[in-house]
């Protein structure tokens, strides 16, 4: 029996749970093993060089831990493609956000809003000091910590406007998922897997992903509110 340990964010922990599934159904003989926490806290401790296998984080995370021999070069896989969605409680009317203006307007009409500490946070971050309201809605933001669905703060009544990727908003009970974020200012994260530098079988690792990245898996994805990279 081979073990696989991997080690992944928050924002793919659902679909990774149905992948390993999938594959587990090709390749009987392969043990996976997938741990989900916040990016931030997943890429510290591969960088402290606690043991795995594989890792699946957002494109750029892999990157950097390739840059620093954390991860093997040349060994990305970009498995999906997210987009941010927008929810706010359930049973509060929904927000126009069909256009960039609109979704602006929102955002400075919302009492609380919310996002997390990943990618998607950090691009709505970027976009609210290119709107120049940044300072003024400063006040009004609650962000998630590490391993924390904005959806969850969203349902408590903590957050009146929440955004994360679609795939960590799908099933959260007590809210409603607006949709997504206008073309203009869309936010879209690719989620790659790699082979860790600590891994003791690279030719398994490899073969995983190579098939979480073939066309078998398509469909999977596209439950989980992604796309196929």
């Amino acid at each position: 029996m081979t073990t696989l340990r991997l080690i992944s964010s928050m924002a793919t922990k659902p679909l990774l749970a149905d992948l390993v599934a999938l594959y587990k159904a090709q390749a009987p003989g392969v043990h996976i093993e997938v741990e989900s926490v916040g990016g931030v806290d997943a890429a510290k401790r591969v960088q402290a060089g606690e043991a795995f296998d594989g890792v699946v984080l957002a494109s750029d995370a892999i990157d950097k831990l390739a840059a620093s021999g954390h991860v093997l070069a040349g060994s990305r896989a970009d498995l999906v493609r997210s987009g941010v969605a927008v929810v706010v409680p359930a049973g509060q009317p929904l927000p126009d956000i069909s256009t960039e203006a609109a979704l602006k307007a929102a955002i400075l009409a919302a009492p609380t809003m919310g996002y997390s500490t990943g990618p998607s946070g950090v691009q709505l971050a970027k976009q609210f000091e290119a709107w120049g309201i940044a300072d003024e809605i400063a006040p009004r933001i609650v962000q998630a910590k590490p391993g924390v669905p904005v959806g969850s703060l969203v349902a408590q009544g903590q957050v009146a406007l929440g955004f994360q990727q679609l795939s960590e908003m799908l099933g959260v009970a007590g809210i409603t998922i607006v949709g997504g974020l206008p073309p203009e200012v869309e936010i879209i994260t690719t989620f790659s897997g790699s082979v860790a530098a600590t891994c003791n079988q690279p030719d398994a690792m490899r073969a995983l992903l190579a098939f979480w990245q073939s066309p078998a898996c398509d469909a999977l994805k596209r439950q989980h509110g992604m796309t196929p990279a």
